[in-house]
């Protein structure tokens, strides 16, 4: 598959380990049963170690994939018939790796000091607690752990755990260590990068340390080195949804981080008046989601956490009945997994299968995942998504890790019981239809009134339509073929 004729139709979300149980078992998935569904695939990490702290998220070394899961010959082949998107983890690496074990031990006398972050770095002078107080952070307390470098107690930034040290992306070692990742994924085929917690990525004194003009600036440069390599960018950021439209014109993809609330919102209340705002403003350079290996964040329907007076797509109290009645739905399972009830990386997500937030409603379910391949992007859905899972408890009582009720380790027998269901295999067809309909490369139209949503594609004397009626949680799916005859998914509770 060719870099420069890049896919638009749905993609995987998937750890190969919990799915297929290494690179090549996910291959085999997406060219056997998952077949003519999924145009790429998200590998979730897979780097050493893939099982790490947080779920890869921590990688001790970012360019070598974890032998346990095959090589970068497996990510290689898996490329040849699907674009491959994969994380550059821009903000840290573990306190494992051995460049910050050697900066442990030697201080500043170590080769690889410049790479890391220290409170100094950003304040040569002196640091107030208006300072400290004005940096945003998705979790309580400041972004810094006293370290002991070099014999020398030092404070080091860790924006999210103290076993995810921050990168210094502004020094050389640490530009030269995000071009050693850039090359190692695009070397081996990886054509979507996708820059986590790249919001966090620059530290600047005096302001809010998130999403400020220098980190515009970052992004742009990191942007610019990707695409130099054959490859395109996605942005990770969960913020307002101003935000959202101000870095998707800079960048070639964001997601659309709002539309999973939204979706749930809708069908919770059966007003669509929101759901149709948004749908009005959007960027149109979207990667639509309802579940990712996160929880559903809530912040990006929400009002501004870091500009006080900027209103959301949801004003505050629909956001807090948003929560609660997630909690409800999963009956209460979400709530023992979010906020301050488990080692949560930030409490503005809330953890929960998408499928368990709609009370594990067919009709409701399957008339979300049609809302999310009819809205204009790149459609990925989550590997526990695509197979309708539910909370994982057991997991989240071994991990006491609130994001690991939606991480599920599936064995094989399980993966052939959820294809063989009504749920995914109806969730496939909506897939391939997606993925192979002309009209979804042509135009989209948004209509009906009142609890009722109307979504259109047309391309010439062919089109796709979506019939959603949120008051009753149902929905119609009809399209045409070549031959102008008309065909019907009926996503009810017959």
């Amino acid at each position: 598959m060719s870099s420069t004729a890049p896919r638009t139709g749905p993609q995987l979300i998937a750890y190969a380990d919990r799915l297929g149980g290494n690179l090549a078992g996910l291959a085999d998935l997406l060219r056997g049963p998952l077949a003519g569904a999924f145009d790429g695939v998200h590998l979730l990490p897979f780097f050493t170690p893939f099982d790490g702290a947080d779920a890869g998220f921590d990688p001790v070394d970012h360019t070598q994939v974890d032998p346990r899961l095959g090589t970068w010959d497996d990510v290689a082949e898996l490329a040849r018939d699907h674009e491959v998107m994969a994380d550059m983890i821009v903000n840290h690496v573990s306190a494992d790796s051995p460049l910050f074990r050697d900066v442990l031990a030697r201080g500043e006398a170590s080769e690889h000091a410049g790479l890391f972050l220290t409170l100094d770095r950003v304040f040569p002078d002196r640091v107030n607690e208006e300072d400290l107080c004005r940096i945003y952070r998705p979790r309580p307390g400041l972004p810094l752990t006293p370290m002991t470098l070099g014999g020398r107690k030092r404070l080091v930034w860790t924006t999210f755990t103290p076993q995810q040290v921050d990168i210094d992306v502004a020094s050389a070692a640490g530009q030269a260590y995000l071009e050693s990742v850039l090359d190692a994924l695009t070397g081996a085929g990886v054509h979507l990068i996708r820059l986590d917690a790249v919001g966090y990525g620059v530290k600047t004194a005096g302001t809010s340390c998130f999403m400020t003009p220098q980190t515009y600036t970052f992004i742009d440069a990191l942007t610019a080195a990707a695409q130099r390599r054959g490859a395109r960018v996605l942005v990770e950021i969960h913020s307002h949804y101003q935000r959202q439209i101000e870095i998707a014109a800079r960048v070639d993809m964001v997601y659309d981080f709002a539309l999973p609330p939204l979706v749930l919102h809708t069908l919770y209340t059966a007003d669509t008046a929101a759901l149709r705002r948004w749908l009005e403003i959007r960027p149109g350079n979207a990667v639509t989601v309802l579940d990712t290996h996160d929880g559903i964040g809530v912040v990006d329907v929400g009002p501004d956490q870091i500009e006080p007076g900027r209103e959301g797509l949801l004003p505050r109290e629909a956001v807090d009945a948003l929560v609660e009645r997630i909690h409800a739905e999963s009956g209460g399972a979400s709530r023992q997994a979010t906020g301050w009830a488990a080692s949560n990386v930030d409490v503005y997500q809330v953890n929960c299968t998408f499928f368990d937030a709609l009370g594990g409603d067919r009709a409701r379910y399957l008339s979300a995942r049609a809302l999310q391949l009819f809205v204009p992007g790149i459609p990925q859905v989550y590997y526990v998504g695509l197979l309708a899972g539910a909370n994982d408890m057991d997991l989240l009582a071994r991990t006491g890790v609130g994001r690991d009720i939606n991480r599920h380790h599936y064995t094989r027998g399980e993966v052939e019981a959820a294809l063989a269901g009504p749920i995914t295999s109806t969730l496939l067809e909506l897939l391939r239809l997606r993925r192979d309909h002309p009209a979804f490369g042509g135009e989209f139209s948004l209509g009906g009134w009142g609890p009722d949503l109307i979504l259109t594609w047309r391309a010439a004397d062919q089109w796709a339509e979506l019939r959603l009626d949120a008051a009753a949680g149902t929905s119609t799916v009809r399209w045409t073929d070549a031959e102008r005859a008309l065909h019907l998914i009926a996503l009810d509770r017959g």
